[in-house]
C-alpha cells in the first residue's frame, strides 16, 4: 500500500509492562473508506494496540501518523479531538441520561446562555436519522437495547467527525438481524471515507464486511492481508502460530470406541439465547471431551450450561438417561458435576482463605452449612490433596494469594476432586502456567480419566488438546460445527473443521 492511500499508520509500535512484552515492532496500516478486521486470539496484543492508538496508554517507541501527521494522543479525549472513536463491547455511555444527552454532552447548543434542549433533541434525532434509526430521543439510555445503544455510540462517534471509528467487538450480544443492520451502518460509514477497525473473533464476520486483515500473536504482527487473498484454513493457521506443514507431520495414535463406554450426559437440542445456538453432545464415563475452537467461538458458553452456572432455555439435558434440569451450580454439584473456571483469579481463587479452607470449599458448599467439617477432617483432606496434586506450599495454613499460579490452579483442582466428582470441567487449567506443572496437570486428567472420570477439557493450545482428548466438539462462531473421535482428533482435521470443511 503506497504511503499516500493510508489514513491511520502505526509504525514500530512497542510498549512494554514491568515482565510483559505486550506489543513488539508492530505495524497496522488503515485507509480511508476500509473496514480492516484486527485479529488474534487471546494476549495477542490487539487490546493493547487499540489502547496504545486511544491514548489509555501510552507508547513507549513507534509512530503514529494520521491523514499524514503525526499525533501523540495523551488520553482518550485527546484521541476523539484528533478524530479517533471506540464503541466497545460494553457500551460506554451514561445509561441514566437520555439519548440525546449521551450524543451530546459536553457539545450541548448553548442559547440565551442555556442548554437549548429543543436543538439538542433535534440534532440527536438527524444524527440517528443517518444511522436509519428511527427512536424517541428523549427517552433514557438504557430502555432500550443493547443494538440500539450501540448505534447511539455510532451515531456520537459520527457526529464528532470521527475518521476513524474502532468497533471493539460489537457483536457479541446482537442477534443476527442486528448484526445486519449493524453491517449496513458500517457500509454507509464506508462510503463516507470513514476508516472502520473491527476488532471480533467471528470468521464468518470478518469475510462478510472486511477488506482487509491484520494478525497478531503474542504482541508481534503476523501479518497484513488482503480479505480475498487469505482463505480461512490459513487465516486459523496464523491466529494459532501453526504452519500448515506442522501440521501435516502429526500422527495420532488413538483407539477410541465410544460405543463400547457407559453413556453418562447428553445434551439434546441444548443451547442459550444470545450464548450458544443448540447443540447435541454426549459424553461417556471415561471419556475426556475437548471443546475446541477460536477465542469467543462458545467453548466457556457451552461448558457453563453443563454446570448450571448459565441456564439452558432450550432443549434438555440427561444425566444416566434421566431429564435434568440446573437451576444453579450448585445443582450441578449434588449431580456430581465440576468446575474449574478459565479465570482462576476473578471466579476461582479466594485468595485471603488458606490453603487449607480454598480446597475443601466445594465439599463444605455440597454438605450444606449443617454438616459442618470438623477442623480434624479438614487437615486430613487438604493434607493428602497437597500430597496428592504435589502442591508446594509452607503449610496448608498458607495464604492461597502467596502461592504461584500453577500452584493456585491445583488447590483448585483439589477443591473439586474432594467431591469425588463424575464430570470435570476444565477451562483453560494450563494457562499461564510453568511447563512442568501444565505437565503434571494432562498426565493427571489422562489418570483420572483411565479410573471412569469424564472430562470436559478446553484449551487454546491445539497439541494439548490432541494430547489430552479422545474426542474433540468443534465450535465457530457460538455454533458447534463438528465432532472427531480417535485417531481424527488431531490438528489438521481441528484447523480444517474450524475454517469450514477442507482447506481452501
Amino acid at each position: 500500500m503506497e504511503k499516500s492511500t493510508a489514513l491511520l499508520e502505526m509504525t514500530g509500535i512497542f510498549k512494554v509492562f514491568p515482565g510483559v512484552k505486550a506489543l513488539q515492532n508492530v505495524d497496522f496500516k488503515l485507509r480511508s473508506g476500509e473496514v480492516h478486521a484486527l485479529m488474534g486470539e487471546n494476549g495477542a496484543g490487539k487490546s493493547t494496540l487499540i489502547k496504545v492508538l486511544t491514548g489509555v496508554y501510552g507508547r513507549d517507541a513507534g509512530t503514529m501518523l494520521l491523514d499524514g501527521e503525526q499525533i501523540y494522543v495523551k488520553n482518550p479525549q485527546e484521541a476523539q479531538n484528533a478524530g479517533i472513536s471506540t464503541v466497545y463491547q460494553e457500551v460506554n455511555l451514561c445509561s441514566n441520561l437520555s439519548v440525546a444527552e449521551n450524543i451530546y454532552i459536553g457539545r450541548e447548543p448553548i442559547k440565551f446562555g442555556k442548554i437549548d434542549w429543543k436543538e439538542v433533541n433535534r440534532r440527536a434525532k438527524e444524527a440517528l436519522a443517518k444511522l436509519n434509526l428511527d427512536i424517541d430521543v428523549t427517552k433514557v439510555l438504557n430502555t432500550y437495547s443493547v443494538a440500539v445503544q450501540q448505534m447511539v455510540a455510532i451515531a456520537r462517534a459520527v457526529d464528532i467527525k470521527a475518521k476513524v471509528l474502532i468497533l471493539d467487538e460489537p457483536t457479541s450480544s446482537l442477534d443476527e438481524n442486528e448484526v445486519e443492520k449493524l453491517f449496513e451502518i458500517m457500509k454507509k460509514l464506508k462510503s463516507r471515507g470513514i476508516g472502520i477497525i473491527f476488532v471480533t473473533h467471528f470468521l464468518d464476520q470478518v469475510y462478510q464486511i472486511c477488506d482487509r486483515i491484520t494478525v497478531l500473536k503474542n504482541g508481534e504482527l503476523v501479518g497484513e492481508y488482503e480479505i480475498s487473498q487469505l482463505p480461512r484454513y490459513d487465516l486459523v493457521s496464523k491466529m494459532l502460530g501453526k504452519e500448515v506443514d506442522e501440521f501435516a507431520a502429526l500422527e495420532n495414535s488413538k483407539v477410541f470406541d465410544k460405543h463400547a463406554r457407559k453413556p453418562f450426559i447428553e445434551a439434546i437440542q441444548v443451547g442459550r439465547s444470545g450464548s450458544i445456538n443448540e447443540f447435541n453432545l454426549n459424553l461417556t464415563e471415561g471419556e475426556v471431551l475437548g471443546l475446541t475452537g477460536l477465542l469467543g467461538s462458545g467453548r466457556t458458553e457451552m461448558a457453563r450450561l453443563f454446570f448450571g452456572a448459565d441456564k439452558i432455555d432450550s432443549g434438555e439435558l440427561t444425566i444416566d438417561g434421566k431429564r435434568t434440569h440446573f437451576n444453579s451450580p450448585i445443582d450441578a454439584i449434588n449431580h456430581e458435576i465440576a468446575f474449574c473456571p478459565e479465570d482462576r483469579k476473578q471466579d476461582g481463587v479466594i485468595g485471603d482463605l488458606s490453603v487449607r479452607e480454598n480446597i475443601i470449599l466445594a465439599l463444605q458448599t455440597k454438605k450444606g452449612i449443617a454438616n459442618k467439617l470438623t477442623r480434624k477432617e479438614q487437615e486430613k483432606i487438604s493434607d493428602d490433596y497437597i500430597k496428592l496434586l504435589n502442591i508446594k506450599v509452607s503449610s496448608p495454613e498458607q495464604l492461597l494469594k502467596n502461592l504461584s499460579g500453577g500452584n493456585q490452579q491445583k488447590v483448585i483442582l483439589a477443591r473439586w476432586l474432594v467431591t469425588r466428582p463424575r464430570l470435570l470441567i476444565l477451562d483453560e487449567p494450563t494457562r499461564g502456567i510453568d511447563v512442568g506443572t501444565k505437565t503434571e496437570i494432562q498426565k493427571l486428567v489422562l489418570k483420572l480419566a483411565s479410573e471412569g472420570l469424564s472430562v470436559i477439557f478446553i484449551s487454546s493450545e491445539l497439541d494439548e488438546t490432541v494430547r489430552c482428548c479422545n474426542h474433540v466438539a468443534v465450535l465457530r462462531d457460538r455454533s458447534m460445527i463438528g465432532e472427531l473421535y480417535g485417531e481424527d482428533v488431531n490438528q489438521t482435521s481441528i484447523m480444517q473443521t474450524i475454517a469450514g470443511g477442507a482447506k481452501q
